[in-house]
């Protein structure tokens, strides 16, 4: 059994070996409640910007827990792929669902928009209260797949916005100089392309896919101007929760993690 890791921004970890500090409170609280560990066992910490520091429980009481830190580790698990996935708003707990695997499948950015068939409408402080809960969803899928970078939450905008500004990257000098330029997909069920029939990508991934109704033939229409290429994946329609994941997996299979070296 491996041991528990636990997120502390880089404030919290004092650089260096064989140094003692205590566990931010959500960490310490969880350490000594939920996972019941004691004096003695080993556990890691990482801050997000890259590596990992071992650990071990010098002492518990109630929800504090000191540990001594060991030395940093040049422990990398990113993806070979640089993939943003561009997620429609989802109803219920379908988001938290959606990041969460996405965060496990190796997706670096990942841009939660409000387009037309979204059931779910953020706006002021519920969309910021939302970015917090799904900031705090990223750093736990971290903590259990093994990640020591945390991937990037954006803040909610609109599907428009979005596509001005993936339309504007694209027509920016260093992308004219034949710079890596980014692949950007959109899922259409009426693609005449299959995700499989595409080469490995030069550059960044950029993965657009609608909400439980699809993208509305108006906002399909402003993403293909965008630049980006139409995918479909097989004959069947998926759900707005499969399908984002289910084409990330593929172009692991395809393109990155999953290949065979």
């Amino acid at each position: 059994m491996t041991d528990p890791r636990f997120f502390c921004s880089p404030a919290q970890i004092v650089l260096g070996p064989d140094l003692s500090l205590e566990l931010p409170e959500g960490p310490g609280r969880h350490a000594a409640r939920v996972l019941r560990l004691e004096a003695g066992d080993g556990l890691v910490l990482f801050d997000g910007q890259g590596g990992e520091y071992p650990a071990r429980i010098e002492r518990v009481t109630k929800d504090r827990v000191q540990v001594r830190i060991g030395a940093h580790r040049a422990v990398e698990r990113e993806s070979s792929l640089d993939l943003t996935l561009i997620q429609a708003l989802q109803g219920g707990d379908k988001m938290d669902f959606t990041l969460q695997k996405a965060v496990e499948l190796g997706v670096r950015r990942f841009q939660p928009v409000a387009s037309r068939r979204s059931v779910v409408r953020l706006d002021g402080e519920r969309a910021a209260k939302r970015l917090d809960h799904w900031q705090g969803v990223a750093v736990a899928a971290c903590e259990q797949c093994g990640r020591n970078r945390i991937p990037q939450v954006l803040p909610v905008q609109a599907l428009e916005q979005a596509l001005a500004r993936e339309a504007a990257e694209a027509a920016a000098p260093e992308a004219a100089a034949g710079g890596a330029q980014a692949l950007r997909l959109v899922l259409l069920p009426e693609a005449a392309v299959p995700l499989t029939a595409l080469p490995p990508p030069a550059g960044p991934v950029v993965f657009l896919v609608g909400a439980e109704g699809g993208l509305a033939p108006e906002e399909s229409a402003a993403a293909l101007a965008a630049g980006f290429t139409p995918v479909r994946l097989g004959p069947r329609i998926l759900r707005t929760e499969t399908a984002g994941l289910a084409a990330v997996a593929a172009m692991q299979a395809l393109w990155g993690d999953f290949r065979e070296e």
